[in-house]
């Protein structure tokens, strides 16, 4: 088809807001699935998905819709997740759209992911198409939310679209603005080929098959091509589009989005944000590509049964083959045996990940505590990155410690200000504006202040390792459910951080190390060996649990040693009988606890690391 007739837009929204609902609603209206084949979410694929009501992965669908001005049009559409964690798939979907439909729930109005997600599409100059959602809903404020979006993104009050998702109200008009106001691809068929890979996936009989936007050129199957970033070469096994099944085509030209299957067998030699061209006449330059992934939360998994690592590693490269944000690499742990430390973009991936595991794979896992990357600069000169809290150097060769410090947006009823500022303070936080997004009607008389129902916006520097444990389930908790929260890596500043090491019978339990604030290691390391001491069996000596900083004890619980009656078989006789038996007994006591060794079961193991994470 034509360029000038196809449109490609993606759907861009806060978490919640209906986003996967109003693109059910596009399919159905545009007749892409037939209404046995439809079903609630039909983009969100998988079962994670589906259950918790969330978009995980970017999803590609095209529609063929006939325009009330009589023409045929092909709007490809390309979904976006909505948790902040998976703010990098809606960079990559922004990239390859010329425009995005901004969904705002008519009961919630502008939340922070609304605002980072208008940013990102701004930065890559698309036309943004407002639409109020969730119109049906009797709480929904359809006016008020208009004019909020008009005060904070400048849209005139006849741009909103306003819809319902769940009822289908608006979605013709919704259609014929997509085709009106986004502009068609810019791209010349008869230049090379340049096509921008915006994801890929793992297809066990085709290879690698890159989804890709084809920017100039074209394509089709038995073409040999290469991807200019890994000077990667490949014979095309067949081209096609996503209806929203893969279906072949006679191949892919200027302006189209779909799937070209490769034959290659490692997805990292296709990666997102390269670019595809011809070998025998290819591209003079690559597209601009994507910023390379920065996994921000480290954390190590385990195998509960040891037996079960060559089935992890199995699990983890076939993870990595489809979620290109993984990273992982072998480590040993003294108490877990053998693991991998992995990176992720965050909590939620982490969550996803462990779930997909356990589920997909049928793996009992253990996963370590979440911390953050560390730099490390050396009293010699030298700088290292510091991933796991063993990995830290001895305390006395530390010249700066760098943590990662986040810019956090948060967007609260103005009533609970002072809980945000106070969970913010507790948090080492650091405020630096604050901004009201709407007043009350009696604003305009300048006798009466904000509402207690106006919606702030916060800004906040924060470190990393403070939104790890806790953090997000404090802020809804302080917030009665109202706030929402949006963040991204800022800078890295120096931090006065100690690693607190557990020793178990003087031994130190490297699963259980972190790295925390100095003033906070007081009361980490005490909460630590309290949680232990339950959760260790009472052994036939007495166990010493301490909390360490460099050489330095701050913390010690004890478990009693179980006691044998060694005097039961005694039925009188000579006192001298009875304390040679006790004498006996703590001798071996003694022996026992010199070279006697305490295994901490998984389960202490587990119910440790679970409380952790939960904060």
């Amino acid at each position: 088809m034509a360029p000038d007739h196809i449109r490609n837009f993606c759907i861009i929204a806060h978490i919640d807001h209906g986003k996967s609902t109003l693109a059910d609603r596009l399919l159905e209206a545009t007749h892409a699935v037939s209404a046995r084949e439809m079903t609630e979410q039909f983009l969100d694929s998988m079962d994670l998905e589906r259950e918790r009501g969330i978009t995980i992965k970017a999803q590609a669908v095209r529609m063929d819709y006939e325009a009330e001005d009589g023409k045929s049009y092909q709007i490809n559409l390309i979904d976006t997740p909505g948790h902040v964690d998976f703010s990098y798939e809606v960079s990559r979907s922004l990239k390859a759209c010329e425009g995005a439909l901004l969904v705002v729930d008519a009961s919630q109005g502008i939340q922070a992911q609304t605002l980072a997600n208008v940013y990102l599409a701004l930065d890559q100059d698309l036309t943004i198409i407002p639409v109020i959602n969730k119109i049906d809903l009797p709480v929904a404020e359809p006016e008020r939310v208009a004019a909020e979006m008009e005060r904070a993104f400048g849209f005139d009050w006849g741009e909103i679209i306003m819809v319902s998702a769940k009822q289908g109200t608006g979605v013709t008009e919704l259609l014929e603005a997509i085709v009106e106001r986004i502009p068609p691809p810019k791209g010349n068929v008869d230049a090379p080929l340049q096509g921008l890979i915006f994801d890929s996936k793992y297809d066990p009989y085709k290879g690698v098959l890159a989804y890709t936007k084809i920017v100039n050129g074209s394509v089709k199957a038995a073409d040999s091509i290469r991807m200019m970033g890994t000077n990667t070469t490949a014979d095309v096994l067949e081209a096609g589009v996503f209806h929203p099944q893969l279906v072949p085509t006679k191949g892919l030209q200027a302006g189209e989005v779909g799937y070209v299957a490769t034959g290659l067998k490692d997805v990292r030699e296709c990666r997102v944000g390269d670019t595809i061209t011809l070998d025998n006449s290819p591209a003079s330059e690559a597209l601009a590509g994507y910023q390379p992934l920065k996994p921000m939360v480290f954390a190590g998994l385990y195998p509960a049964d040891g037996e079960s690592y060559p089935a992890l590693r199995d699990a983890l490269e076939k993870l990595q083959l489809n979620d290109a944000a993984l990273t992982f690499e072998a480590e040993s742990s003294v108490a877990l045996g053998f693991g991998f430390r992995c990176g992720f973009l965050g909590l939620l991936h982490m969550e996803i990940v462990q779930e997909r595991l356990e589920r997909e794979f049928d793996l009992n896992i253990i996963v370590t505590s979440p911390s953050v990357r560390f730099r490390v600069l050396l009293t010699n000169g030298n700088e290292v990155t510091v991933h796991n809290p063993t990995q830290l150097p001895p305390l006395q060769d530390i010249d700066k410690l760098l943590e990662p410090w986040l810019s956090l947006t948060i967007v609260v009823p103005s009533r609970f200000i002072g809980a945000v500022m106070e969970l913010l303070s507790e948090r080492h936080g650091e405020f630096r504006r604050m901004e009201y997004m709407e007043m009350s009607g009696e604003e305009n008389d300048g006798l009466h202040g904000p509402s207690s129902d106006a919606r702030v916006l916060m800004d906040f520097a924060m470190p990393l390792a403070q939104l790890l444990v806790g953090f997000y389930d404090q802020l809804k908790s302080r917030t009665q459910g109202y706030a929402s929260l949006d963040y991204q890596f800022q800078d890295e500043r120096e931090g006065d951080l100690v690693k607190l090491d557990i020793l178990v019978n003087g031994d130190p339990i490297d699963a259980l190390s972190t790295i925390v604030r100095k003033d906070e290691a007081y009361e980490q390391g005490k909460a630590v060996v309290e949680r232990l001491r339950k959760a260790i069996p009472r052994q036939m000596f007495d166990v010493a649990l301490q909390a360490a900083v460099g050489s330095r004890i701050i913390s010690r619980e004890s478990i009693k040693a179980l006691r044998k009656n060694v005097l039961a078989k005694c039925y009188g006789g000579d006192v001298s009988r009875k304390k040679k038996l006790l004498e006996k007994q703590a001798e071996g006591k003694k022996r026992m606890k010199r070279v006697g060794k305490v295994d901490v079961p998984q389960e202490a193991f587990m119910t440790l690391l679970k409380i952790d994470r939960q904060g």
